[in-house]
C-alpha cells in the first residue's frame, strides 16, 4: 500500500465552530503527484466550478495539451495547461463539454499573484469572463498576467503544496519540441508528452492529469472531542488518520479506515485529546 496525498489541518481548543483546512486536489501525474491547496474562501465561485468537474466526471481523461516554449530559448519555462480535452472510452480525442463561463474573481477576496506553483483559470483573448473549464500551473514568476487588462487578470485559486508537487511540476520545465513536447499544430502545437523522440505521438504517450478531492473539516464536540470529517475519493481506499501536538510535527496515527461507498461520500472519525489544547491532523490516503 503506497500513501501518497496528504491533508494538513490545525485545531485549536477555543474554536466554537466547524475549522475547514480548505479543499486539496491531487492530480496524479506521469511525472509524480501534484497536491493542490484551493483558495475556497477567497475564490468561491472559481473554486466551486473547478470542483464541479472534478466531481462531475468531466475530466475524466483529462490531458495537459499546451506547454508553451519559450520564443528566446525554445524551452519550455510558462505555464503547463490542461481542462480543454479528454480521451474517450472509445480512443478518440473531444473537448471537455464546458458548464459555461464564470465570473473572473482576480480582484475578489485577497489577490493571488500568477508565481510559480500557483494554478489559474485559462481565459478567452480579451475577455475577463470568459473562464469555463480550462486551467494552468505558473511554471515560472508569471506576473503580468496580473494586468488590469482585457488580456490580465488571471484568477489564482491555488497553490501546489509539498516537495514531492515541486518535483513533478518541476518536470515540465525546460522541454523542447521532439523532447517531451510535440508540434501537432493548431491547440496541440505545444503538446506535452512523456517521451524524448521524433517518433508520432500515440494516446499513451499523452500527459494525463487524474485528479482527486479531499476537503477535511474539523469540528468541536461537547466534552473536548473532536469530529475529523472528509469526502471519500474512491471506493475502498485506506484512509489513514494522523495526529500531531507539535511543530514540526510528529506524527501519531489515531485510526485506519478503508473508505465505503462512492466517491465524495463524507468520511467521519472522533478524536478525544482530552487536555491538549491544539492538535494537527492529518489524512494519508493510500492508492
Amino acid at each position: 500500500m503506497i500513501f501518497r496525498f496528504i491533508v494538513i489541518a490545525l485545531l485549536l481548543s477555543s474554536f466554537a465552530a466547524p475549522l475547514s483546512a480548505g479543499t486539496y486536489v491531487q492530480f496524479r501525474t506521469f511525472w509524480g503527484d501534484i497536491d493542490v491547496e484551493l483558495y475556497d474562501e477567497d475564490k468561491p465561485i472559481t473554486v466551486r466550478n473547478f470542483l464541479r468537474y472534478v466531481e462531475s466526471g468531466r475530466y475524466e481523461g483529462m490531458f495537459f495539451h499546451r506547454c508553451p516554449t519559450n520564443q528566446q530559448t525554445g524551452f519550455t519555462d510558462f505555464v503547463v495547461q490542461g481542462g480543454g480535452f479528454f480521451v474517450t472510452t472509445n480512443g478518440q480525442i473531444d473537448r471537455i463539454e464546458t458548464f459555461g463561463s464564470i465570473p473572473n474573481e482576480f480582484g475578489v477576496g485577497r489577490r493571488f499573484s500568477n508565481t510559480y506553483g500557483t494554478i489559474a483559470m485559462a481565459k478567452v483573448a480579451g475577455d475577463t469572463n470568459s473562464a469555463s473549464s480550462q486551467f494552468f500551473f505558473n511554471l515560472n514568476d508569471n506576473s503580468f498576467l496580473d494586468a488590469a487588462t482585457p488580456d490580465g487578470y488571471f484568477t489564482v485559486f491555488g497553490r501546489i503544496v509539498g516537495a514531492n508537487s515541486t518535483n513533478a511540476l518541476n518536470a515540465y520545465r525546460g522541454l523542447s519540441i521532439d523532447r517531451g513536447i510535440k508540434n501537432l499544430s493548431g491547440e496541440f502545437s505545444t503538446l506535452p508528452v512523456t517521451y524524448f523522440g521524433t517518433r508520432a505521438a500515440t494516446l499513451g504517450d499523452l500527459e494525463y492529469a487524474r485528479t482527486s478531492v479531499v476537503n477535511l473539516r474539523i469540528t468541536p464536540l461537547t466534552g473536548g472531542d473532536r469530529e475529523i470529517t472528509w469526502n471519500s475519493l474512491h471506493t475502498n481506499h485506506v484512509y489513514l488518520v494522523q495526529y500531531s501536538t507539535n511543530l514540526p510535527p510528529q506524527w501519531q496515527s489515531l485510526i485506519s479506515t478503508n473508505g465505503i461507498g462512492r466517491n465524495g461520500e463524507t468520511m467521519r472519525v472522533t478524536d478525544a485529546p482530552g487536555s491538549a489544547s491544539q492538535r494537527f491532523y492529518r489524512i494519508r490516503v493510500g492508492f
